[in-house]
């Protein structure tokens, strides 16, 4: 008899729960994307548009600003799991 098939809901958590939770991530994830790209494109996009496609300057520094957005959100989360008050 082969074993049966993990459920991917933790023990103790009803399906209504883990929906909830999954939905609050998702909108959690959304709402970091929508942040990091209003950021980056203030900050970096020239607000007088001369032309359709970034420019060079404009693609280097939508690198750099979305790279330390991440850093900084990876930092804030490992101390946040870790029970320290960010900065």
């Amino acid at each position: 008899m082969a074993a049966p098939t993990p459920s991917p809901i933790p023990v103790g958590v009803t399906k209504e729960q883990a929906f909830t939770m999954a939905q609050t991530e998702m909108e959690y994830r959304v709402e970091l994307f929508n942040k990091l790209a209003q950021t980056c494109f203030n900050k970096c996009v020239d607000k007088r548009y001369k032309e359709a496609e970034l420019n060079m300057g404009e693609n280097s520094c939508i690198d750099r600003c979305v790279s330390k957005y991440w850093q900084v959100n990876g930092m804030v989360g490992q101390l946040l799991s870790a029970g320290k008050p960010p900065m």
